[in-house]
């Protein structure tokens, strides 16, 4: 065996092959947007490998354009899925970005523009869904707001209104339109976080959303799981997406994920296979789960 050979089996150090360092101090106003981050973060565009586990099948994630969202539409396009993404308005350049890697890689894409703390629209994106590919397999519930809280005491209620009508109002008035549509073997993927278990209190707000949306998945796995329907959610860590900036707090940047085991954040491309593992077959006895993507901090 040459030395070369020797080279390729080795594992991968998970302690490397992303970026590991400090993050440079920046600043992007909500929702953000790829183009401004420094580094780029890596959605697998240059990566990820499909192998046909969604072959046929049609998906929607809301929050698709960038960051972990984008990272899943890739993923899941390479898999043989057609694919619906959901985002702000302001998102456009990054939602056409991530339409064209769909669209390289042979699938349907459809963009669905607005927001969706409005009821209409949170649950009008099933039906456009439905009309454009004639099915709905797999729904990424991923749209999400977080902000910097100097204090609790301090928290505006119209900022504590907006996370929650993101995190929560959107997330049920999206799935409980799906619903009635899927079919056994269809699956619902929630964006949870670690954030649900080991609260920051600067993120007080985001993390009871997202403990919420735990408690959602678990509860709803145990009404769906007897129509054949699984519903699961991955917690990510510390990930390098355009939310990151936008949060407001560029002096917690350049240790951003250097507490984990692995001393670095996560990229959205790390993601990618916990949910197409959550969509396709290969997780067909998963349901009620709580998937971690940490870099080794426990749940």
């Amino acid at each position: 065996m040459s030395d070369a050979d020797r080279k390729k089996d080795q594992p991968t150090d998970p302690r490397g092959g992303y970026f590991s360092g400090s993050f440079p101090e920046q600043v992007q106003e909500q929702p953000g947007l790829t183009a401004p981050m420094d580094p780029a973060p890596d959605h697998g565009e240059e990566s990820y490998r499909g192998s046909g586990a969604l072959t046929g099948k049609a998906a929607l994630i809301t929050g698709g354009d960038s960051g972990i969202g984008k990272a899943v539409a890739i993923a899941f396009a390479r898999e043989g899925a057609d694919v619906a993404i959901s985002y702000l308005p302001e998102e456009e350049a990054d939602a056409q970005d991530t339409a064209a890697w769909i669209r390289k890689a042979g699938r349907e894409v459809l963009l669905l523009p607005g927001d969706g703390r409005s009821e209409n629209f949170a649950t009008g994106v099933i039906e456009d869904t439905l009309a454009a590919f004639g099915r709905l397999d797999v729904l990424v519930l991923n749209a999400a707001y977080q902000k910097y809280r100097d204090s609790f005491e301090s928290l505006p209620t119209e900022e504590f209104d907006r996370v929650f009508q993101t995190n929560l109002y959107s997330l049920l008035w999206t799935a409980r339109a799906a619903v009635p549509h899927l079919k056994a073997g269809a699956s619902i993927i929630t964006t949870a976080s670690i954030q649900a278990f080991d609260p920051s209190p600067a993120l007080i707000d985001y993390a009871m959303t997202k403990a919420a949306q735990v408690a959602f998945t678990k509860a709803l796995a145990q009404e769906l799981g007897p129509k054949g329907i699984r519903v699961n959610a991955v917690a990510p860590g510390p990930i390098w997406t355009p939310l990151i900036p936008a949060t407001a707090w560029p002096d917690k940047l350049p240790s951003f994920g250097q507490d984990t085991p692995l001393q670095r954040a996560g990229q959205p491309a790390e993601l990618a296979s916990a949910y197409v593992l959550l969509a396709s077959d290969h997780g067909s006895y998963i349901s009620g789960a709580v998937l971690p993507v940490t870099g080794g901090r426990g749940l």
